[in-house]
């Protein structure tokens, strides 16, 4: 039986590694973001990096990130031999292929919070700007024209901002509608109901209750199967012909084509565009005329296109890259269970003890040949009250493979773990005791 246990964390080591790693950045990366990374590894920043120079440059990168140009594709995860992370400076992923990032074991990171007051801002400022023909009124006087009669805009306070998708940006959009005197209502299953309740928005559980009380609709979801086309020509035709529509998301959320010809038809009235299915808009598309459409305010992906926006996810993926280069945990990985900061903390001490447990125990037992497959890990103390203990199984796990596999254990990890272990018949039970009277320690993790 192998048990460990800890009282206090251990102190972090700021000493650079003397081998360094190297980091693949070929999109721009606030200089704050790149301060905490140059003092422990070599950093690339290779100007307009093509697909092929990436296919071929990458095998010698342990961590790579991107904004939204770079296409990670699943025959570049591939050849990412040494790949340990591919971090977005933002929050989609629609550029990262992560299924192939998981299946070869690649961490992938995001900023889910980083852009969110810039996302809701801008959604709030196309709502204006579509609401009171900013655009139209700034291009017309520009040309020597004085058009006011044309240019009438209708007032937002009073009328009903319809939301799909409450979640970080959502409800923020919802608290500056409420700010403008409008009524909110919002679609999204997983909507917390008090906190609806609190920033004064109306719950609805169908699309069909949402889309024709709607003065102008607003999604904020992610770009999956079930949000694609999600409003298309169906569901325009049973809104106001007054409503206008706006998306700071992500394009093809809306049906495009189908958009374009409500507009035409007059079956509703405009529309406030940052995103499309492509971009730029591919010549000829719909998305083209949309952006040329005189009912729409277009601008060219913009949502998270702030100083502070920018700064933020630089500083988060910066951060999330250094923890897992020196060993650490992610805190926003795509491809891994959510890890709060206040679980990383308490884990961070035990994920190298526990790799250690398994690499003794399999250093012990592998030599006498009668080791076993089947593993318990029993959690005491403050360890116990962690529900998602992940990383420590996936320590569990590195430390049992280490000194039987090829790598050396370095291809495991909380995005992997469980894969690897039934590839090589490992079943690990976990098990938390919540009140155990023998205990002198905060926390005690034992490997019968």
């Amino acid at each position: 039986m192998v048990s460990s246990a800890l009282s206090t964390e251990p102190s972090s080591s700021t000493e650079p590694s003397s081998n360094r790693p190297t980091i693949l950045i070929p999109e721009k990366v606030s200089p704050d973001g790149l301060a905490l990374l140059s003092p422990y590894f070599e950093i690339h920043q290779p100007k307009n990096l093509s697909a092929d120079d990436l296919l071929t440059q990458i095998p010698t990168y342990q961590a790579l990130i991107i904004r939204s140009e770079t296409k990670v594709t699943a025959s570049v995860l591939a050849a990412a031999t040494k790949l340990k992370v591919v971090a977005r400076a933002g929050v989609g992923v629609d550029n990262v292929d992560v299924d192939a990032a998981t299946k070869h074991g690649i961490i992938v990171v995001n900023s889910p919070s980083g852009n969110i007051v810039a996302a809701a801002e801008h959604t709030i400022a196309l709502l204006m700007a579509v609401a009171r023909n900013v655009p139209a009124g700034d291009r017309s006087l520009r040309n020597g024209g004085w058009e006011r009669s044309k240019l009438v805009g209708t007032e937002v306070g009073g009328k009903t901002l319809g939301i799909i998708g409450l979640g970080k940006v959502g409800l923020k959009v919802a608290r500056m509608g409420v700010g403008l005197g409008m009524k909110v209502m919002a679609l999204d299953p997983y909507a917390s109901p008090e906190i609806a309740a609190s920033a004064s928005v109306t719950l609805v559980g169908k699309l069909e209750e949402l889309l024709p009380k709607a003065d102008f609709l607003t999604i904020h979801t992610p770009l999956i199967a079930s949000t694609l086309d999600m409003i298309s020509k169906d569901e325009l035709a049973t809104m106001k012909k007054t409503a206008k529509v706006l998306n700071v998301a992500r394009g093809g959320v809306y049906n495009e084509q189908a958009l374009l010809d409500a507009l035409e038809a007059g079956t509703i009235a405009g529309a406030g565009l940052d995103v499309f299915t492509s971009e730029p808009p591919a010549p000829g598309s719909a998305a083209e005329a949309l952006c040329r459409h005189p009912k729409v305010v277009a601008t060219p992906h913009l949502g998270a296109s702030t100083v502070e926006a920018q700064e933020n996810v630089s500083l988060d993926v910066c951060a999330q890259v250094l923890s897992i280069l020196q060993g650490g945990l992610p805190t926003s990985a795509v491809n891994a269970p959510l890890i709060l900061p206040e679980e990383y903390r308490k884990l961070q001490p035990f994920v190298r003890l526990i790799e250690k447990m398994g690499g003794l125990y399999t250093q012990h037992y592998s030599s006498k040949g009668h080791g076993s497959k089947k593993f318990s890990l029993i959690y005491e103390g403050e360890l116990a009250s962690i529900s998602n203990t992940r990383p420590l199984f996936a320590a569990l796990v590195k430390g049992l493979t280490s000194s039987i596999s090829d790598s050396g254990g370095r291809d495991v990890n909380i995005v992997n773990a469980n894969l690897i272990a039934k590839e090589k018949g490992i079943v690990i039970n976990e098990t938390h005791i919540h009140e155990s009277k023998d205990i002198i320690y905060a926390s005690l993790v034992t490997l019968p």
